[in-house]
């Protein structure tokens, strides 16, 4: 009987960890862009142990002061994510997090410099984990979200890059200085020696507002927009200009504004949100 028990208890420990997905926030990707070895944390789905099948996938990114492990501490998302698909309002997906926080912050190239975190990101890191794990590598299985500065990093690649995303969430994002005129003086008190050319070229490839006016409405429109930013954030402001650019295009996007600030409570609650939209672009809505 002992024996019995035992071997029951072993069969459903063995179906209740079948059931959790698994995070791992401690893997490297070399890059010869950026002559270091680069950290991100990665989200497997809890059948992708036992299947052979190739899922979508996220590329989460994270704010200011955070790093790669940032969605994993605080924003939870082994376990919203394994609840999502649970629940059946997300589909199993990988989640990829980039640290965005060592040697330089930003998730863009800097001029005049060999850093170049967006090169990195599309031609290194995206190519690694696409072919290092099971990844469907068409357009219409990738997504793209993050908060804050990642919310920025969210619009950047995904109007930089929208035969690439199916779908992008930015939540409470930092969309840079509101006009050109700020960016300049930014560019003073940073004491950065540029050209006013040089100026208003990075601005405008760096700027939400500017890609969306200066952008092709059918390209910007072929990605799935979601955009949230709580009525209390100190962003709210670029969101909405942004949400008011896009009306003005007719670029398709949903915009959410909840009760809330500039917190991992508020995009803990955005996150089964965001799970569930990318999730319906993903089945092909």
């Amino acid at each position: 009987m002992k024996t019995r028990f035992i071997i029951l208890l072993s069969l459903v420990m063995g179906s209740l960890s079948a059931q959790t997905g698994k995070v791992y926030d401690n893997l490297t990707v070399k890059s010869e862009i950026l002559k270091m070895d680069r950290n991100f944390a990665i989200y497997l789905p809890p059948d992708y142990e036992t299947s052979e099948r190739s899922y979508p996938v996220l590329y989460l990114l994270h704010g200011a002061g955070d790093d790669h492990t940032g969605w994993v501490q605080f924003g939870e998302v082994l376990r919203i994510t394994d609840q999502a698909i649970k629940d059946g309002t997300a589909t199993p997906m990988i989640i990829v997090m980039p640290d965005a926080n060592t040697g330089q912050r930003g998730y863009f190239n800097i001029p005049k410099s060999d850093w170049r975190y967006e090169d990195f990101f599309f031609e290194e890191l995206m190519p690694f984990v696409e072919d290092n794990y099971r990844i469907k590598k068409q357009k219409r299985f990738r997504a793209i979200s993050g908060l804050s500065m990642g919310g920025g990093g969210t619009f950047m690649y995904a109007m930089h890059h929208p035969e690439l995303f199916a779908s992008a969430a930015p939540l409470s994002a930092y969309i840079g200085p509101l006009s050109l005129d700020q960016y300049k003086q930014q560019v003073q008190r940073m004491n950065l020696q540029a050209s006013d050319e040089e100026i208003e070229t990075y601005f405008k490839r760096h700027n939400a507002l500017s890609l969306i006016e200066d952008g092709d409405a059918k390209e910007l429109g072929s990605v799935r927009w979601f955009i949230d930013c709580g009525d209390d954030d100190f962003l709210y402001e670029g969101n909405s200009l942004v949400h008011i650019a896009m009306r003005k295009k007719q670029i398709p996007h949903e915009y959410r504004v909840r009760q809330g600030g500039h917190t991992w409570t508020y995009w803990r609650e955005s996150l089964p949100v965001v799970l569930k939209f990318i999730s319906d672009a993903f089945h092909q809505y």
